[in-house]
């Protein structure tokens, strides 16, 4: 029997730090990336008919929902921008960020089987989730930019130097999404209610933020709650540049970057915390 009194020598523990984001061990593993990507995307259209062209297909069939439903049934104002644009520019965006957000949300629970086989950093998983749907995200943009020169060569909208921002939107948007998902994903290793409601929670999202609707046309508290919703800003300084309408200033969009970088920190945070432990749990 062992001696309780007795005192290891030696102890043998990580060293990961909580924000420590394994770059460079991902970058070793790059390969494994590009094959995830791939999968994301073949898995996505196989054994349908229409394959890659639901890229465009859904967005149109969208614009053209909103378009008759919030357009000319609800009459919501689009500050004077063509509203079919305007609800593509919105969906488009919405698209990526709901796509990389609900796929990252899954990253333990729908990859369980694969963790508990082999190790590779599990960091791998939620940037494939994003990169993929970045592909999606270019596809739909183009369709965005047809009908944006479309209308910019008729003289109805105004684009603006801000335009040279969207990669910058674009990457906020992912980490907004990698952030909030990873939170998720330690979470429902857990509380696996989490995961039936976060569908529910996106879809009451998407009101919340001005996909079909400008801020301007919020008023008194409602306008005030808006800017703390990091997309808020993300989605005003898009339609402000490729558009040139919206009530958009850039103290609107730092409030979205500070938010983002805290709900992206507290991300990581949580996701290495679980990581180490959740295939007890799953």
């Amino acid at each position: 029997m062992n001696d309780p009194q007795q005192k290891w020598t030696e102890t043998i523990e990580t060293q990961n730090s909580l924000f420590d984001l394994k770059l460079k061990e991902v970058w070793r593993y790059k390969d494994l990336v590009y094959m995830f990507v791939k999968r994301d995307f073949v898995s996505s259209f196989k054994q349908t008919i229409l394959g890659p062209t639901w890229f465009f297909i859904n967005p149109i069939l969208t614009t053209i929902v909103y378009w008759i439903v919030f357009g000319k049934i609800a009459k919501l104002p689009t500050d004077g921008a063509p509203q079919l644009l305007f609800y593509l520019a919105g969906i488009t965006l919405w698209n990526y960020f709901s796509s990389c957000l609900l796929g990252t949300s899954y990253t333990f629970v729908g990859n369980a089987s694969i963790f508990g086989k082999v190790y590779f950093p599990r960091l791998v998983t939620p940037l494939s989730i994003v990169i993929s749907n970045l592909m999606r995200f270019g596809v739909q943009f183009l369709l965005f930019l047809l009908a944006w020169t479309y209308y910019f060569l008729k003289g109805e909208i105004h684009p603006n130097i801000w335009i040279l921002a969207t990669p910058f939107l674009i990457i906020l948007m992912a980490l907004f999404a990698l952030g909030v998902g990873m939170l998720f994903s330690a979470l429902t290793t857990k509380y696996k209610d989490l995961a039936m409601l976060l569908g529910f929670g996106v879809s009451l999202y998407m009101y919340a933020t001005p996909v079909i609707y400008p801020t301007s046309s919020l008023i008194g508290i409602f306008k005030k709650i808006s800017l703390y919703n990091p997309l808020t800003g993300i989605f005003e300084c898009f339609k402000y540049a490729w558009l040139g309408v919206g009530d958009f200033s850039p103290l609107m969009l730092s409030i979205s970057i500070v938010i983002i970088f805290a709900f992206f920190a507290i991300g990581i945070v949580i996701f290495n915390k679980v990581e180490k432990t959740f295939m007890d749990t799953v």
